[in-house]
């Protein structure tokens, strides 16, 4: 099971790759980053997920998960297209309060949405936290 930084190396691996972050949606804070930020600086890209993230996870139109999901993170992942490229936040659930997320910024022309968000899927159920 990898921890945050094989995990982070494991999502720029994927094709189209260019960022990637693993970050706690109540401070904003990334707890690891790899590769590039969309604006040059992890942290205010962290931050600026993570209200994007906050938003979908306290919003009643996107938290009713339905009978047998009460103990899971609402929402399983966000993807927001842009004219260059994309961005997959996948959730991550975990032992503790489930505030975190990988954050994956895709190159739209080399990148591919939907392995990226099977493989993001995969990194968050094998993603150990200490």
């Amino acid at each position: 099971m990898p921890g945050i930084d094989e995990c982070l190396l494991e999502a720029m691996a994927l094709p189209g790759a260019r960022g990637a972050s693993l970050v706690d949606w109540t401070s904003g804070l990334a707890l690891g980053t790899a590769g590039d930020s969309p604006v040059g600086d992890h942290e205010t890209t962290a931050a600026e997920t993570a209200e994007l993230a906050r938003s979908a996870a306290e919003f009643d139109s996107f938290t009713a998960a339905g009978e047998g999901f009460e103990d899971t993170p609402p929402v399983e992942d966000l993807i927001v297209t842009t004219r260059a490229g994309y961005h997959v936040l996948r959730f991550v659930e975990t032992s503790f309060d489930s505030s975190v997320f990988l954050h994956l910024w895709l190159d739209r022309d080399a990148g591919n949405l939907a392995l990226a968000r099977l493989r993001l899927r995969d990194l968050a159920e094998r993603l150990v936290l200490g």
